[in-house]
């Protein structure tokens, strides 16, 4: 059993949380205010799941101890298979804890939401895109495994083959809590199929990870129609009925930041727009993040920028396989299983590390 997690757990007063929350959601006045009240429903139900899980866990400890006394009490074969029993009941408890465990490091004020995730190709052409399309297909299948629903609002094909840039909304609880992990430059080396002289090759892409923007935001962060440009134009597609003959596709430029935002994947020019806006709260949201880290960082003495350079894994193919983050040394050979989206050692091994490091919990 993991003894790494380094927060704290009180049943009986998430319990009493669960019941004031609720107590909140039978006012009759709740729903004069969404936002809020949305608020208090997604907080209710992220309560209940935490409570219902641990006592399902309190369940499984005490069965499993159950078993553990009956095997006590057998002998011969019938003995061996209660122990088997046993075995395979706490390697699935143990994955359970572990997950639950996991979960309780994303306390966050944002760790909870849906997240925008963003590729970006770096140098090196061809191979930088072809990158960047299997990084694409990593987090797809990563977020398919988790129930995750996902949408790709934007995205800018290469030339020959793979892509430029994608952004990806990535819908469901503590999406962005989990994929903040990855935020950083991804560096793959192998021998590249698009080399002829067959020589090995580094490439590196940019991954982003924003939380998504929510009604209350608002408050503080307001977005006025004077500071927008808004331009449209022909969608480009691969060809066939795909390809828009309509200005459906929407760009957006907030003027004060200088921040630019595109969406071109929805059929409506209207369903564009409203999906760039999303996206451009949710970039002023992180500038407002930044903004605070910076201030905490000056109380704490120092700062370090989240820059191009600050490479966080890598992917080598060639002359061995392994993959490793640089941050929490986890490492494996398996190169294959983590390209086709099985993440979770790297995420999980970096939220023990920065349990209460970032998004302003201390």
């Amino acid at each position: 059993m993991s003894g790494t997690c380094r927060c704290d757990f009180d049943l009986p007063a998430k319990e009493r949380e669960l019941a004031r929350v609720q107590e909140d959601a039978q006012a009759p006045d709740l729903w004069d205010n969404q936002v809020r009240a949305q608020r208090v429903m997604k907080e209710v139900a992220s309560l209940e799941l935490v409570i219902t899980t641990w006592h399902r866990l309190e369940q499984a400890f005490s069965d499993l101890g159950a078993l553990l006394e009956l095997a006590e009490e057998t002998e011969g074969d019938e003995r061996a298979a209660l122990l088997l029993d046993a075995e395979r009941d706490l390697d699935a408890v143990e994955r359970e804890f572990e997950a639950v465990e996991v979960r309780l490091t994303l306390g966050g004020p944002y760790d909870g939401r849906s997240a925008l995730l963003s590729l970006h190709a770096g140098a090196g052409g061809t191979e930088a895109n072809d990158w960047t399309e299997m990084l694409l297909r990593m987090y797809l299948r990563w977020a398919e495994s988790h129930g995750f629903k996902t949408e790709i609002l934007s995205i800018s094909s290469g030339e020959e083959v793979g892509i430029k840039s994608v952004e990806v909304r990535i819908e469901g609880d503590y999406a962005y809590g989990l994929l903040r992990s990855e935020r950083g430059v991804h560096r793959l080396v192998r021998i590249s199929p698009f080399n002829s002289a067959g020589t090995r090759q580094t490439t590196f892409a940019l991954c982003e990870v924003l939380p998504e923007a929510e009604p209350g935001d608002s408050e503080s962060i307001e977005i006025r129609t004077a500071d927008l440009r808004i331009d449209t134009y022909r969608a480009s597609g691969n060809g066939g009925q795909n390809v828009q003959k309509n200005d459906t596709a929407v760009r957006i430029t907030h003027l004060p930041t200088g921040i630019v935002v595109t969406c071109q994947n929805e059929r409506s020019q209207a369903q564009n727009k409203e999906s760039a806006l999303l996206v451009l709260h949710s970039r002023l949201l992180e500038r407002e993040i930044e903004r605070l880290e910076v201030e905490r960082a000056k109380i704490k003495g120092e700062h370090v920028e989240a820059g191009w350079g600050n490479q966080i894994r890598s992917y080598v193919l060639h002359p061995y396989k392994m993959v490793k983050d640089l941050r929490t040394n986890m490492e494996t050979s398996d190169t294959g299983r983590v390209l086709d989206g099985d993440l979770d050692l790297f995420i999980n091994a970096y939220l023990r590390q920065n349990v209460g490091v970032e998004d302003g919990v201390a």
